[in-house]
C-alpha cells in the first residue's frame, strides 16, 4: 500500500510543502510516483519520516538528520546525548521563567526598590517588573495589592534573595512529596499547603484560608500558574489545589 503526499501530511501533522522540501533535498524521497508524477509514499517511507520528525523535535538541523539516517557509522547516541543536554538546559531556563512569572503574579505588584543591576542579579533576565501592568489591571483595586505594594517597595536585594530561597526550598520539598505518592489531604501535603499560605502572609499580604483556597483554584484555572507548578513535577498544580482546599477544610473554612 502507498499513500499520497496529502495523506502522509495528514498522518504526520506536517505540511505538504514540508514533504515537498524533504523530497527536493533528498531527505525523504518517496518510493513511488504515479504516471502523472505524483508522489506516493510506502510504509518504509513513513518509518523514515517518523525518525526525521523525532530528530527534528529534538532540535537537529536537517543536514544532521540526513547524516544520522544515511551514515551507518554515525554515532546517534552521541548526537542524542548532546541534544538531550540542550533540551535539559532549555527546560531549566523555562522553569526559571515560570517561577519569575509566578512570583510577579502572586505578589500583585512590581514595586521593587532595586537598581536595574540588582534586579538582574536577583531575577536574571526574568525581571518580574515586566508583569507590573497586568498585576495592576487584575488586582490594583484590592487591599491585598496595596499591602503587597507597600511591603515589596521596601525590600532589598537580600530580601528578594531570601524570599526566592524559601520558594526554591518549598518547591523541592513539594515535588519530593508528590514523587513519594503522598495524598493531597494527608498531613504532609496540608502542612506544606499551610506553609505556602504563611509564605504569602509573611512576604506579600494577609492571606486567610478562604483567600488561599481561591488562589489554589487559580493555580489550576490559569494556565500560566499551572505551567509553573507542573514544571516542578507533573500534576503538582492540581495536587496543590487539593491540598490547599483540604488544609482550609481542616481550619474550618468553607469554599
Amino acid at each position: 500500500m502507498s499513500y499520497s503526499v496529502g495523506q502522509v501530511a495528514g498522518f504526520a501533522g506536517v505540511t505538504v510543502r514540508t514533504l515537498h522540501h524533504y523530497d527536493e533535498i533528498g531527505l525523504l524521497v518517496p518510493s513511488e510516483r504515479t504516471r502523472a508524477g505524483h508522489r506516493r509514499y510506502a510504509d518504509a517511507d513513513l518509518d523514515r519520516l517518523q525518525r526525521i520528525l523525532f530528530h527534528r523535535e529534538l532540535g537537529f538541523p536537517l543536514d544532521e538528520v540526513a547524516a544520522l539516517l544515511d551514515d551507518p557509522d554515525a554515532d546517534q547516541r552521541a548526537h542524542l546525548r548532546r541534544h538531550l543536554e540542550l533540551l535539559t538546559a532549555r527546560i531549566e531556563r523555562l522553569k526559571r521563567m515560570a517561577e519569575a512569572v509566578e512570583h510577579a503574579m502572586e505578589a500583585r505588584t512590581m514595586g521593587i526598590d532595586l537598581t536595574p543591576e540588582e534586579r538582574f542579579e536577583v531575577f536574571g533576565d526574568q525581571d518580574p517588573e515586566r508583569h507590573a501592568e497586568e498585576a495592576e489591571q487584575r488586582w490594583g483595586g484590592t487591599g491585598a495589592y496595596a499591602e503587597s505594594r507597600r511591603r515589596t517597595a521596601r525590600y532589598t536585594k537580600e530580601d528578594w534573595r531570601r524570599m526566592r530561597a524559601e520558594t526554591d526550598d518549598w518547591n523541592a520539598r513539594y515535588a519530593a512529596l508528590l514523587a513519594d505518592g503522598e495524598p493531597a489531604d494527608g498531613t504532609a501535603a496540608t502542612g506544606l499547603a499551610e506553609e505556602h499560605r504563611l509564605h504569602i502572609c509573611r512576604w506579600f499580604y494577609d492571606c486567610p484560608h478562604p483567600v488561599h483556597r481561591a488562589l489554589g483554584d487559580m493555580y489550576v484555572a490559569d494556565e500560566r500558574f499551572t505551567a509553573y507548578y507542573d514544571s516542578l513535577a507533573p500534576g503538582l498544580a492540581e495536587h496543590l489545589r487539593a491540598a490547599i482546599a483540604a488544609n482550609a477544610d481542616r481550619h474550618g473554612t468553607a469554599g
